[in-house]
């Protein structure tokens, strides 16, 4: 059975720091919130899995110790480190292949308290690292000590949250709105709309951003004509997608991973069908 090819397209609207916007078109719902899931869930990026205490005065117990480890988002080199079940040592320790150590040894003055942050983590890879120094671990009284090492492995975020490699990913359809030609400027629209996106321009309804509009409709029902001249609406087909990374790697690599997964996971589903 043959498919016809989805054709869609996309469109950059604004890329920086950890932060993606995209238009896509082209496509269903179906599809963009599959490609939202998966770059929740299926992309594997390194994690604290596994933490060994040498030393542990701080006020909290090993568990809590671990557990704030483990939420601090790591850098992720892309393709350097395999998921430990696919690994070929099988060892539960894992290797140089399949898990980075992470030292932290800090001693408090014995005159005041310090508080231990993510930046001190000394890892045996330079490419590994927090994506914060600034994140708070522990505190530790006047001359009190915290020495453990930790084991980052990959994982995704189908199996816990904090192999998930953003923070935020999500969509909504692409506004669009229509002004009819009994328009009459009258500014009415203008005022009521909350996104502040309408303005009048040499005795035109002029949209400023287009992107901002939610649709909520409030120009709808401040308009005085009949019928109402202006007409917002979504485009069912059209998408504005945005992806904020935590930092483990960069918005557009995660977007590209994900959609190179979804279209092996639809070859090996049409596969199986016989397709």
């Amino acid at each position: 059975m043959q498919t016809e090819a989805i054709r869609l397209e996309l469109d950059l609207i604004s890329s920086k720091g950890d932060e993606t916007v995209f238009r896509i078109s082209g496509v269903t719902p179906a599809l963009v919130n599959s490609l939202r899931r998966t770059i929740l869930s299926d992309i594997p990026i390194l994690a604290i899995h596994e933490t060994m205490f040498f030393e542990n005065e701080s006020p909290m117990h090993d568990e809590i110790v671990a557990h704030r480890l483990g939420l601090i988002p790591l850098t992720t080199p892309p393709d350097k480190y395999v998921l430990p079940e696919l690994c070929d040592c099988k060892s539960e320790l894992g290797c140089a292949k399949c898990r980075v150590s992470l030292l932290l040894d800090v001693t408090s003055a014995t005159d005041k308290s310090t508080t231990v942050y993510s930046g001190d983590l000394k890892s045996e890879d330079s490419e590994v690292q927090p994506v914060s120094a600034k994140i708070p671990i522990t505190k530790l009284g006047p001359g009190k000590r915290l020495k453990l090492e930790a084991y980052a492995r990959l994982g995704v975020g189908s199996s816990h949250a904090k192999w998930q490699p953003a923070a935020t990913v999500s969509y909504k359809f692409q506004p669009t709105v229509t002004v009819a030609q009994n328009c009459d400027a009258c500014g009415a629209c203008v005022a009521a709309c909350p996104q502040k996106i309408l303005k009048t321009q040499e005795g035109k309804l002029v949209v400023v951003d287009i992107d901002l509009c939610i649709v909520c409709k409030e120009c709808v029902k401040a308009c005085p004509q009949t019928p109402v001249a202006i007409l917002p609406e979504r485009i069912r087909d059209k998408f504005i997608f945005f992806v904020q990374s935590t930092g483990s790697m960069h918005p557009n690599e995660l977007v590209s991973r994900a959609a190179r997964i979804l279209k092996e996971k639809a070859n090996s589903a049409s596969k199986a069908a016989g397709g």
